[in-house]
């Protein structure tokens, strides 16, 4: 349901208009990209009228960029994506290659999706759309010339629903968002040091335009080394149901790598240092990217998560975490490189699960 004062944004400027959008401040960093892909699917419909730039806004502090002392506001998304790659799909700018083009954030609409003020009777379930008055506080007002100032943040909230099973993405939309190249870059050299792990051995050869990427699936054969992401923190009592202890993860991880015939795991996790000190003790076969100070300053927390994500991409085998994005595109990573699906779409259980099947009604269909 939208409210007419909040929402898609318009604004003529020569000849384009520009689409800015935001995001529910909740979300965490992988979820926004899902929100990207349903934005782009909305530019390319809109594209078939008049000529839509989108505008990509800028990231913020999130949930688990929690490092501090360390600056993460009005972050571009050159800092984690390669821009270049997302323009090949749809034509996008930067938030503040926006503001120097158009001289200001002048907003000639603004809608904002929301729920429905009576709630939502149980049921059938139906598509509706209705254009109501705005439940919540408007963030931003009119100017003498009758545009749209935002009071805090760029405009446009749209609100996800959290573990939710993840829609199925647009092909090339996905395609297109190709991490950053130095984080790939970091995250190749550190395959190549500690994980005797390279494109050439592992069959996972890369171009850089994306367009011209077709592998066959099964054809990846991946790095010697298990790849891990065990989420901790908010999911142990949000999706507690889903995860395991640290001691089951660690049974579960060292009968992997027997069956496997592998020595090493790489672990991505947001445990917390206890967590990590415990996982040493019982798990001396991992091997973790642990950034330096002026690493972590450079990379960002976003940054530290893209690396972890494309290590875990070319592993020879992957077990994540039920429900959580972050494995979601992990498993979408892997699914572009070409790796067979039996080696990608596996989780870890929790303690109490009767019946852990594993989540390959969860593939991504293109």
């Amino acid at each position: 349901m939208g409210c007419p004062e909040r929402g898609w944004i318009p604004h003529s400027w020569r000849f384009l208009r520009y689409l800015l959008y935001d995001v529910n401040p909740p979300e965490g960093f992988n979820l926004r990209r899902d929100v990207y892909i349903r934005i782009a699917s909305l530019v390319k419909t809109l594209q078939k009228s008049e000529n839509w730039v989108l505008v990509l806004p800028p990231w913020g502090r999130l949930y688990h960029w929690q490092s501090p002392d360390i600056l993460q506001v009005r972050l571009p998304w050159s800092q984690f994506f390669d821009v270049p790659s997302l323009n090949r799909n749809i034509p996008v700018i930067e938030y503040e290659q926006f503001l120097a083009e158009s001289g200001g954030p002048f907003i000639e609409q603004v809608y904002v999706l929301q729920g429905y003020a009576e709630g939502w009777k149980e049921g059938t379930w139906e598509e509706k759309i209705d254009e109501r008055p705005c439940i919540d506080q408007l963030m931003y007002s009119k100017d003498k010339h009758e545009y749209y100032r935002c009071l805090e943040g760029p405009p446009l909230h749209i609100y996800s629903q959290k573990g939710a099973v993840p829609c199925l993405v647009n092909l090339k939309t996905r395609r297109s968002m190709v991490f950053a190249p130095h984080l790939r870059a970091v995250g190749d050299e550190f395959r190549k040091k500690h994980l005797q792990s390279t494109d050439e051995a592992d069959r996972t050869h890369y171009k850089e335009d994306w367009t011209q990427m077709k592998v066959k699936t099964g054809t990846a054969l991946g790095g010697p080394y298990l790849g891990v992401h065990l989420r901790r923190r908010d999911f142990i009592w949000g999706h507690r149901e889903d995860v395991p202890s640290l001691q089951g993860a660690v049974k579960k991880i060292h009968s992997l790598l027997e069956m496997l015939k592998l020595e090493k795991v790489f672990v991505a996790t947001d445990a917390v240092e206890e967590e990590i000190e415990l996982l040493k003790k019982l798990l001396p076969e991992m091997v973790r990217f642990e950034p330096s100070w002026e690493e972590l300053e450079l990379y960002k927390d976003g940054g530290l998560a893209v690396i972890d994500q494309w290590i875990c991409a070319h592993a020879r085998y992957f077990i994540g975490t039920s429900v959580s994005t972050f494995s979601f595109r992990i498993h979408e990573e892997r699914e572009i490189l070409g790796f067979d699906p039996k080696t990608t779409y596996n989780r870890f259980c929790g303690e109490t699960e009767k019946n852990c099947e594993q989540p390959t009604h969860w593939k991504i269909v293109y």
